[in-house]
């Protein structure tokens, strides 16, 4: 079992990027959300080796994001670009089931009609 204090800072970081998700465009809010909890559950059980690798990725993923928002608080969000590009040096350790993966969000992401179909209340 893992220790306390590491499933604490995990869950610490899988509830900071939801909030920061909420702070994205409603079909991008979705997306993401489904995307972290997915990822999250399936490094549950995750080797000890991976681990690491996974918490500093996804910090670094909440960094950026925590910086885009910043940012971007007070812009419209038509002008405001959320995410960025990936290295050809990060993209050569992906795994092929990873790289296709990444593809996938990449296509659903950048949909002139995309999957989710969720009306803003807030407007």
């Amino acid at each position: 079992m893992a220790a306390p204090s590491h499933v604490s800072r995990v869950r610490s970081l899988y509830k900071r990027i939801l909030v920061l998700h909420r702070f994205l465009p409603v079909d991008l809010r979705a997306l993401g959300d489904q995307y972290v909890k997915d990822e999250f559950r399936r490094h549950k059980g995750a080797a000890p080796e991976e681990v690491g690798s996974f918490m500093t990725e996804w910090e670094n993923y909440k960094d950026n994001l925590q910086t885009q928002v910043l940012e971007s608080a007070g812009d419209q969000y038509s002008s405001v670009k959320f995410g960025t590009d990936l290295s050809d040096a990060k993209l050569g350790h992906f795994q092929d089931e990873q790289v296709a993966q990444l593809y996938e969000l990449m296509l659903e992401s950048t949909k002139p009609n995309r999957q989710f179909n969720i009306q803003d209340d807030t407007k």
